[in-house]
């Protein structure tokens, strides 16, 4: 498996053949290295529908014919826009041929805007996906909760994506204290310095984290798999 970072909160995996990206947010993301046009996901896995997560999805999927996976209320808005779009929902898990999918608790908000509507998006959520013997988490956007430690206690995840931007997110202190929770091998800190709100030091973060290894990734970069 290959895992790679891209800026904000996307995510590319890379399994048995198959390009998974997570939150594709490229056109308009001053920090991502990628281009959405060179980009050619099989699968497209979303955590909740703010426009700087579902980011270019549509376009995507619909060049590309990529399966896209997220919490119903968003998946069937995909679905009228012509995307194929699975629907799941908070705590559910599906096994697909490219991996295990289960959406876990986020505390966050889910609205998609559009020129000219707001659209409800449902619930927000995390990710964890299971492929190749390893166990990934990708939180989304989300508030420090006490049941972290339940998905950690329940996971044995090899690395954790996490959010530390503060202002809409968790902060670099509360971020540590959910890797106390979770527990992973390694976590990568996200969604951070895109905007000037969620502005961040990710070496402070590290600083604050004890028995997980911090790898602090710039767009582009690999995570080292434990």
């Amino acid at each position: 498996m290959e895992i790679s970072y891209h800026g904000h909160a996307v995510v590319k995996i890379k399994t048995n053949g198959t390009t998974i990206l997570i939150d594709p947010f490229i056109t308009g993301n001053p920090l991502t290295d990628l281009k959405a046009e060179e980009e050619k996901p099989d699968v497209i896995l979303l955590t909740h529908g703010h426009n700087d997560h579902v980011g270019d999805t549509i376009a995507l999927a619909k060049a590309n014919n990529s399966q896209v996976v997220a919490l119903n209320e968003l998946a069937v808005y995909l679905q009228k826009q012509g995307v194929n779009a699975h629907p799941m929902g908070v705590g559910g898990a599906y096994q697909f041929p490219f991996g295990k999918v289960k959406y876990t608790l986020a505390f966050h908000g889910s609205t998609y805007e559009t020129e000219t509507e707001v659209v409800n998006a449902g619930n927000p959520g995390g990710i964890l996906f299971f492929a190749e013997g390893l166990t990934i988490y990708h939180a989304g956007d989300t508030a420090l909760f006490g049941d972290m430690k339940l998905i950690g206690d329940r996971n044995n995840i090899d690395v954790a994506f996490l959010p530390i931007g503060d202002n809409f997110t968790m902060g670099p202190e509360d971020a540590a204290y959910a890797v106390e929770l979770l527990r992973p091998k390694t976590v990568v800190p996200i969604h951070y310095n895109t905007f000037p709100l969620i502005k961040q030091d990710p070496n402070e973060f590290a600083k604050l984290v004890k028995n997980s290894k911090v790898q602090i990734l710039e767009p582009g970069q690999k995570v080292e798999l434990p």
